[in-house]
């Protein structure tokens, strides 16, 4: 019954900030499970959810897309999201360049990490410091910013967060950057779950075992609950908001990632 319980409210909780930053969910959720799954089981259980809620926020917020950033934004995060994933076997013999202990809990700094870090470091900046935030993005590095989204998408899965930080400086109503945010994450999800389905098809996969997936529905359940709460409440939030949430969980997952505990 605990672990219902802990499961239940982090994913209901997760899934209503999410709503509103476009990212986090699996970032924040994983631990949750990891602390009553196997780590591989976590991972596996925390990717059905997560994919569960992309689909609830398309139905649910879908229709506020702007087709413009979908268009030069997104189309080329889906292109890159198919080369980000099939790049990924090509570093995962990459050596860590330092591990260290947080009492059980072994963190691994990585490359890739340590980049992620230091990139999501520097957005986070760019969404929390008052000079930076009133930055707007300029239309000519919606493009660069779609392919370095939907590359390290593919790559290492959070591409929700590079994402968000572009598209908070797009200059669009909160719904339209909800609905947007919800459509491109669909499209490179989507992208990258195929990919890595043709490469690691001879691996055998994870599975998940048959009493694991009344608790992995639960916490869809719960999920879903939170985005229809949170949609409630989408006509009262202000850019402004969306940008200090961003920015606050952009900054809590750079130092995560960069310190290896992510």
């Amino acid at each position: 019954m605990l672990s219902y319980l802990v499961i239940c409210i982090a994913s209901f909780i997760t899934a209503g900030l999410t709503m509103y930053s476009g990212f986090g969910t699996g970032t924040l959720l994983m631990p949750v499970f990891a602390l009553f799954f196997p780590l591989e089981m976590a991972v596996a259980a925390t990717a059905v959810v997560h994919s569960a809620n992309n689909v609830f926020k398309i139905v649910i917020v879908g229709r506020y897309a702007d087709r413009h950033l979908l268009l030069l934004f997104g189309l080329p995060a889906l292109l890159a999201a198919f080369a980000g994933a099939a790049a990924l076997g090509l570093v995962a013999h990459f050596d860590p360049l330092a591990t260290w202990s947080l009492g059980p809990r072994q963190a691994v700094i990585t490359p890739l990490k340590l980049v992620m870090g230091l990139l999501m470091f520097v957005f986070a900046l760019f969404e929390l410091l008052p000079r930076l935030k009133k930055i707007k993005l300029d239309q000519r590095w919606l493009v660069p910013g779609g392919i370095l989204s939907g590359f390290f998408g593919g790559f290492s899965g959070h591409q929700g967060a590079l994402r968000s930080a572009f598209l908070a400086k797009a200059d669009v109503a909160p719904q339209a950057f909800v609905g947007t945010n919800a459509v491109i994450g669909f499209m490179v999800d989507s992208a990258r779950i195929a990919t890595y389905v043709v490469i690691f098809a001879q691996t055998g996969g994870i599975g998940l075992e048959a009493e694991r997936w009344p608790l992995i529905l639960a916490a869809i359940l719960a999920a879903f609950i939170g985005i229809r709460l949170a949609r409630r409440f989408l006509h009262k939030v202000t850019m402004a908001a969306i940008q200090d949430l961003t920015g606050g969980l952009l900054l809590i997952i750079a130092l995560g990632l960069a310190s290896g505990l992510i």
